[in-house]
């Protein structure tokens, strides 16, 4: 018999849960709008400062997976609490950074405390919500992750331009301070019922493995994807791959229950979901560069001209959550894919003329596709769980999303640089970004046209699982979260 759920503080919960997305999001989308800024400032170039973003994502993304296992060990409020409290002082020392060094050392502080919020906040969410009522929480908390990103920029152009880009970091205060706040009063102590062990040798294998990947990612950027330290990273990267997935095959309580892989559709969900991350991070870091260096905007324009996307996401994300109540993930997925396919070609008629409707109707399919696509497929996802692995599965989902971002912008960066050297005549002194603007815009183009046949690749593998759902007669709709810490997968 299942145990009866109390949900009545559920929106209390979203609340709480809203805050640590606000605080994750406004971060990352104001540092993306202050690169160029950055570059100047700190008397720098382009493969130095985006460090400040990739070494945020590549410390977020090996720490979540070990974060979501420990959340469902001993409790997922005391982390998530801590969390805030860590990202907050974190941000307060990034605003204090004398030098583009310091400041990447101290986005890696700041990265410890988004991993332990940003890992078990859809964990959180999917408890506080019936099953019926999932996909409608998802895309709020995707309309929240929207109002974050859509501020960011906002925000951040209009404080680079009257302050400094120190203050970029300084707003994380009031909002980390309210998010403790919060977190305390309002997130329920869940503790898991069960003795449960944590896997330290799954947890360091998983960590060297993803540590190798990013690094070799990051350093094939600058070095080359073929030079020897960036392919012996690359051999680290899948050693302890195998190994990890040795020792987890072997363990009664591993890291992450490789039997939720057996599940094609799962896959599916996770791959699809890496795909669109890599596309959008890896443009939108170059979006910034388009529209200062080719167009001619100041900062606070950009942080206007960046929400478009953004602000249609937070318009679509609730209405396709709830939509995927109704009808299932998997045709709602589709067409968010689709849309974003077609926003990506779009985006890639950009010219050195485009004015301002011109860009926001190319990009706006974009938005809405990436709002449609990311509810419910999250609930997808989520909703795959017992509830006593939530937390490892909602740390996958997170892992998922930063690994994509953080291979977006090192590939589609790389892409991008040598595309514009090329177009250039050879390799610019200081950097891609001191290029002739027909230069830049041309690179851009290209990695446009690489992040089309991304998207048709998702679309072909989400159309693929639709047909299989069909061929079974069933269609993957809100499920009941089992309790029990002994079901298996």
């Amino acid at each position: 018999m299942q145990p009866q759920v109390d949900y009545s503080r559920k929106w209390y919960v979203m609340a709480a849960v809203a805050m640590s997305i606000l605080l994750a999001t406004i971060d990352g989308s104001i540092v993306n709008v202050a690169l160029p800024t950055l570059v100047h400032d700190l008397q720098t170039e382009f493969a130095v400062v985006s460090w400040v973003i990739l070494a945020y994502l590549l410390a977020m993304t090996t720490l979540m997976p070990s974060v979501g296992r420990l959340g469902d060990m001993i409790g997922k409020k005391s982390i998530y609490t801590a969390g805030f409290v860590v990202f907050t002082a974190g941000s307060v020392l990034c605003g204090l950074s004398p030098t583009v060094y310091w400041l990447i050392g101290f986005r890696v502080l700041q990265a410890v405390g988004a991993a332990m919020v940003l890992a078990l906040g859809g964990a959180i969410l999917t408890e506080a919500f019936p099953p019926s009522e999932r996909g409608k929480a998802l895309g709020l908390f995707g309309t929240f992750v929207s109002i974050g990103v859509v501020l960011g920029p906002t925000l951040g152009g209009i404080l680079i331009e009257t302050l400094s880009w120190h203050w970029i970091f300084f707003v994380n205060l009031p909002v980390g301070i309210v998010g403790v706040w919060m977190s305390l009063r309002y997130v329920p102590a869940s503790p898991p019922a069960g003795k449960q062990t944590f896997d330290y040798a799954g947890a360091v294998t998983l960590f060297v493995s993803l540590l190798c990947f990013l690094l070799a990612l990051t350093l094939g950027q600058q070095l080359g994807f073929g030079q020897t330290p960036t392919l012996l990273l690359f051999t680290g990267w899948l050693l302890f791959l195998a190994l990890f997935i040795w020792l987890e095959l072997r363990l009664s309580q591993p890291m992450i229950n490789l039997r939720l892989f057996r599940n094609s559709l799962f896959s599916i969900n996770l791959v699809t979901a890496f795909l669109t991350f890599v596309a959008i991070s890896g443009i939108f870091i170059l979006m910034p560069f388009y529209l200062e260096n080719v167009l001619g905007y100041d900062t606070s324009q950009v942080g206007y001209m960046l929400a478009v996307v953004p602000v249609a996401l937070g318009l679509t994300a609730p209405i396709s959550g709830s939509l995927s109540d109704r009808l299932g993930t998997r045709p709602v997925t589709v067409v968010g894919l689709l849309a974003l396919a077609i926003g990506y070609f779009t985006a890639g008629t950009l010219t050195a003329e485009t004015g301002v409707l011109g860009y926001v109707l190319r990009l706006l399919p974009i938005g809405i596709g990436m709002g449609i696509f990311q509810s419910p497929n999250n609930s997808a996802i989520l909703g795959s769980a017992p509830r006593h692995q939530l937390g490892v599965v909602s740390g996958l989902l997170s892992t998922t999303r930063t690994l994509g971002q953080t291979t977006g912008v090192a590939i589609l960066g790389a892409l991008w640089s040598g595309r514009v050297a090329l177009y250039a005549g050879g390799l610019v002194r200081g950097g891609a970004t001191a290029a002739p603007k027909a230069a830049q815009l041309a690179g851009l183009k290209d990695t446009l046209q690489g992040v089309v046949i991304l998207m048709i690749l998702a679309l072909g593998l989400s159309v693929w699982g639709l047909i299989q759902e069909r061929r079974s007669g069933q269609l993957v709709k809100p499920m009941v979260i089992d309790s029990s810490p002994n079901v298996e997968i």
